[in-house]
């Protein structure tokens, strides 16, 4: 069994995806982060940094409880755990960890940035849309490009794509129409038809 903290964000929805594809038993626990409950001692406790997600897996692959914190080393975690969603072989396996890395250095941060810009800062600042709006087009077109040349991120369906697809399921946020990407609409299309992607992304509000 696997305690799933969680709250309705694109890092939050990589995981509860993760655990869908993985078919593994988990219990969610809701940590709103609009109240403040990611500071909460005993949150804090499972993830210094006060930030969601975070699981603790009470059966660890040595055993032993494990608590994991930062969502792309959670996706790694249980990667390793059941053996899936990351190539065995060395060459896929670090084409898939370097998309998972674009994702978590460019895309997670940027997106958010623009989304917050445009949507949610209190001030409206003309240089931090333009900043960050150019960039995650930028980002946009990068993804693009490389899904042109293959189905998924890094060829095989994958944790890259796993931790991607919540951040562009916000598309309409970045104000990104996604047929101006085809060959993103035609991945995003593709991946949110799978059962499990249906799943993970209703998680942590399912009736």
């Amino acid at each position: 069994m696997i305690d799933f903290y969680t709250w309705g964000t694109p890092n939050g929805r990589k995981v509860s995806i993760m655990l869908e594809e993985c078919a593994l038993r988990y219990r969610v626990h809701r940590v709103d982060i609009g109240k403040g409950e990611q500071f909460r001692e005993e949150f804090v406790a499972i993830n210094p940094n006060s930030k969601i997600p975070a699981i603790v897996d009470l059966e660890g692959t040595d055993g032993k409880p494990i608590k994991m914190f930062e969502s792309g080393a959670i996706l790694v975690y249980l990667a390793g755990k059941t053996g899936r969603f990351l190539p065995r072989t060395v060459r896929g396996k670090y084409e898939a960890l370097q998309w998972l890395m674009f994702q978590m250095s460019g895309v997670g941060p940027m997106f958010g940035q623009t989304r917050h810009f445009l949507h949610v800062a209190s001030e409206r600042s003309t240089y931090a849309i333009g900043r960050f709006t150019k960039e995650t087009r930028r980002l946009y077109g990068v993804l693009d490009k490389r899904l042109a040349e293959l189905p998924f991120l890094a060829t095989d369906y994958s944790i890259a794509d796993i931790a991607t697809y919540p951040w562009v399921a916000r598309h309409e946020s970045h104000g990104v129409d996604l047929a101006e990407f085809p060959n993103v609409k035609r991945w995003f299309d593709t991946i949110g038809a799978r059962l499990a992607v249906v799943r993970g992304m209703a998680v942590p509000f399912l009736s």
